[in-house]
């Protein structure tokens, strides 16, 4: 691919970096202060997503870096590029699987997305890792909205 033709996949790879990023912190924090009767099993899966999402970032700059560009390096640059918002606050239990449920639903878009982008490039490398990403976030939401 030349230099030209990687810029689809790019753009994609930073709104799915962006996206993860943003919903990285928000698993980790319901995980800090998730509370209730059913604080243990949610502080866990808390913990798997966000162990999950952890590692996806590292896959996901890496790309970038693959494909030329420099990665950003910094929590500003990352979430520039993120449609997922923080939360102002700690939503109780069921609002945080609600939050979470929806944070899935919407990297899962912005991956399916990032795959048609990757495939107008011809970069199927980018296009499978966002493949796998938009499966990864569905089975997520699936897990979070069982729970409810």
């Amino acid at each position: 691919m030349s230099n030209t033709d990687r810029n689809a996949s790019i753009d994609a790879l930073r709104n799915v970096l962006g996206d993860t990023y943003a919903l990285y912190v928000k698993t980790h924090g319901y995980h800090w202060n998730v509370t209730g009767p059913r604080f243990k099993s949610l502080h866990e899966l808390f913990m798997q997503q966000y162990t999950e999402l952890w590692t996806a970032l590292d896959e996901l700059a890496e790309r970038l870096r693959a494909l030329g560009k420099f990665a950003p390096g910094s929590t500003e640059e990352i979430l520039s590029n993120a449609t997922i918002k923080p939360d102002n606050g700690v939503p109780d239990s069921e609002d945080m699987i609600n939050n979470l449920v929806r944070g899935h639903e919407m990297l899962a878009e912005v991956a399916r997305k990032g795959v048609e982008a990757a495939d107008s490039d011809g970069d199927v490398v980018t296009a499978d890792l966002l493949t796998q990403r938009a499966a990864i976030s569905e089975k997520a939401a699936w897990m979070l909205r069982a729970s409810i």
